[in-house]
């Protein structure tokens, strides 16, 4: 089972899916997929760890999640503009490589036994972009959430910390 959390920058989606995850599983899991870019930033992931506390299995994976051991468990996976941003880099700023790659992630989450809670951003609802590579990353953040939504059972768009549910199939 797929849920996708969405919404723009703090507006509570990496807080929604944690709480989520914990009414479904004592132990839980978090994946960040964010590289780690200077000491400042190693010190924001710490703090994020000890925050969610002892209960959560912590994984740091900046490619390939579904590698990791997930399956039959609640994972909250945040989030996807870290995880495009790592595959863009990878695949020097090729929009399609780095779409496949990450819908071959998505798609090999999706086969395992298991709820995937994914945390992206909406980030083409704000200012353009002023570099042309910063407007083919909205462009391909657009289509990978677009993706993502679709395959979703549920989607979640959080506004201001008010969780809206957009889609939710019904079992």
């Amino acid at each position: 089972m797929i849920t996708l959390v969405t919404g723009g920058a703090r507006s509570g989606k990496s807080r929604y899916a944690q709480e989520q995850a914990l009414t479904e599983s004592q132990q839980p899991v978090y994946v960040a997929t964010a590289k780690v870019w200077d000491e400042d930033f190693a010190q924001r992931i710490q703090r994020h760890k000890t925050e969610r506390g002892s209960q959560w299995t912590n994984y740091e994976e900046e490619l390939y999640v579904s590698k990791l051991p997930l399956g039959g468990r609640t994972v909250v996976v945040d989030c996807v503009t870290l995880w495009l941003t790592n595959f863009f880099t990878l695949h020097d700023y090729d929009a399609d490589k780095t779409l496949a790659a990450l819908q071959a992630e998505i798609d090999a989450l999706q086969q395992q036994q298991g709820h995937f809670l994914i945390v992206t951003n909406e980030i083409g609802m704000g200012v353009h972009a002023e570099t042309a590579v910063g407007r083919k990353f909205t462009d391909l953040q657009g289509w990978a959430n677009q993706y993502i939504a679709r395959i979703a059972d549920t989607v979640v768009l959080m506004i201001s910390g008010i969780p809206v549910v957009i889609k939710k199939q019904e079992k």
